[in-house]
């Protein structure tokens, strides 16, 4: 079955990027990034941003953007049963605007993969734009907040994020 991602959320003056590679079925079915209870995303951000509390998601969109952190996928679409990424045919993927994205807000400077699907999707289809348009640009791969990557306790996951995104958090490092 082909999925589709969502729009991405940005505002004029992001700073950060994180892509994942394509939402989960949870996900497409709430119509949200990252809806999965287990999914680990919006529980690391909004304790790195001293919330102590879930919030709504139109609260989390809200907390994106006053951070100056951009959210979406690296690909639009693809042939995916279920919704683990190694189930993704990559031969159907069709990729996002990222190019058209980036162009437009020049104000992000860095490009965070959630995990290692979204990493190596983005280099397969913009490896090359970006070396050559954008070289400015720094991407970084981040271990997948997915249930699927349990093998990253929630301190680590936490402690890797935190070094990725603390420049547009305005948070220190790890005491």
């Amino acid at each position: 079955m082909r999925v589709y991602s969502f729009p991405a959320i940005v505002a004029d003056d992001a700073r950060i990027l994180i892509l994942g590679s394509m939402p989960g079925v949870a996900s497409l079915e709430a119509h949200h990034y990252y809806a999965h209870p287990r999914n680990r995303f919006w529980s690391i951000l909004e304790r790195l941003c001293g919330i102590t509390g879930p919030l709504r998601y139109d609260a989390r969109l809200q907390l994106l953007r006053a951070h100056h952190l951009a959210l979406w996928d690296v690909l639009h679409s693809c042939v995916r049963p279920g919704s683990l990424d190694a189930a993704i045919e990559h031969h159907s993927a069709k990729p996002n605007d990222l190019m058209g994205l980036l162009r437009a807000t020049p104000s992000i400077r860095r490009i965070c993969c959630n995990g290692g699907t979204a990493h190596s999707s983005l280099r397969r289809h913009f490896g090359a734009a970006l070396r050559r348009d954008l070289p400015s640009i720094e991407v970084c791969q981040l271990p997948s907040t997915s249930p699927a990557n349990a093998s990253w306790s929630d301190a680590r996951q936490l402690h890797a994020w935190r070094r990725a995104l603390q420049s547009a958090l305005d948070i220190p490092a790890d005491p």
